[in-house]
């Protein structure tokens, strides 16, 4: 059993984090990637199926690659942050499932089934996505998830000939909190929940 997290570390990962879209002029230290994917790995996802694939782009040179893909209103935030993370579903994930789930021959259970690919390909690597943000605030980072890009273009660039395929961007760095704005307004418990 596990005691409740303390509140500063409950306010890094939930009350206090923010999507940012304006960074500090800080770098990333590249050891912090391998620290997120370190505890983004740990996620729950489908029979081990653990689809999300990531490409971390850090230079000047990869941005690049990536800045005809985005929306005009995704251009400065994602070209002034110090790391741009594509994350991505390998969509022959089940092919990894005889060395993840070894314990049963899960991968016949998709192979053909394409709808069953597809589905659980998306929800377990957006699970995956989850996960990494809050492992990018546990590790001190700020973090700007996002869609507004244009996926085949960004599939064609930088996952040509594999079976990955885009799902997101997400930013990373030290956000400028002079910059953001007012949080938008979040819906009560009695909103959205039901209790039986």
């Amino acid at each position: 059993m596990f005691a409740v997290i303390n509140d500063s570390a409950l306010d890094q990962l939930f009350r206090s984090a923010r999507t940012h879209s304006a960074w500090l002029n800080r770098s990333v230290d590249p050891a912090l990637l391998q620290s997120i994917f370190d505890l983004m790995i740990m996620a729950p996802t489908s029979v081990n199926c653990s689809p999300l694939r990531i490409v971390y782009l850090v230079s000047p040179d990869a941005k690049s690659r990536l800045k005809p893909h985005l929306d005009a209103g995704n251009l400065d935030k994602t070209m002034t942050a110090p790391v741009t993370a594509i994350l991505a579903q390998d969509m022959e994930f089940y092919k990894h499932l005889p060395v993840l789930f070894p314990h049963t021959d899960a991968k016949a259970w998709f192979e053909g089934n394409q709808t069953l690919i597809n589905s659980t390909a998306t929800r377990n690597a957006t699970l995956q996505g989850g996960y990494f943000i809050m492992a990018a605030r546990a590790m001190g980072l700020d973090c700007g998830p996002m869609s507004g890009f244009d996926n085949a273009g960004v599939d064609a660039e930088f996952f040509a000939g594999t079976p990955v395929k885009s799902n997101f961007l997400c930013n990373l760095g030290y956000g400028d909190p002079s910059k953001l704005y007012p949080r938008s307004p979040r819906f009560s418990f009695a909103d959205i929940c039901t209790v039986l």
